[in-house]
């Protein structure tokens, strides 16, 4: 339920600031795709300190788990975070860094393959970082709070 949850609140972040309907589909289902694989790696049982550090600040949990999985190097998650451009994030990263677990598990769940899954994080996971810290500093608040504080 939670990981549905998430999907919305990703997939209204990210669908609002699509382009014609077609755009804001694909960024939603993207987003539950995304808000799923976050929900398993931050409220699954392997998550560890991540899983807490998002329990008082599920951003700074976040980005906290994405650097310590080896998604992201610092400097590419600071590009994210900071006000200028993305670097960019490849599905083979993605897929790297999750375990195959995972990635199937929110496969399944989405009725899509895992390059999928890994394809459609590498796109949304730098844009929803940026959006949610759009000062160029991790907010404190919850993920809930942050959209409705920034009217996303």
């Amino acid at each position: 339920m939670a990981g549905n949850d998430l999907g919305s609140l990703l997939g209204g972040l990210l669908g609002g600031g699509q382009g014609g309907s077609a755009g804001a589909g694909a960024a939603g289902g993207g987003a539950n795709i995304l808000g799923s694989l976050l929900q398993s790696v931050l409220g699954g049982g392997g998550a560890g300190g991540a899983a807490q550090g998002g329990a008082s600040n599920p951003l700074g949990g976040l980005l906290e788990m994405i650097t310590k999985s080896g998604l992201v190097d610092q400097k590419q998650l600071d590009s994210w975070v900071g006000t200028g451009d993305n670097q960019p994030l490849s599905p083979d990263q993605v897929k790297q860094a999750v375990p195959d677990e995972t990635l199937d598990k929110v496969a399944t769940g989405a009725g899509v393959s895992r390059d999928e899954v890994a394809d459609q994080v590498a796109q949304q996971l730098p844009q929803v970082v940026d959006k949610l810290t759009p000062q160029g500093q991790v907010p404190t608040a919850s993920l809930e709070d942050i959209i409705r504080q920034q009217q996303l």
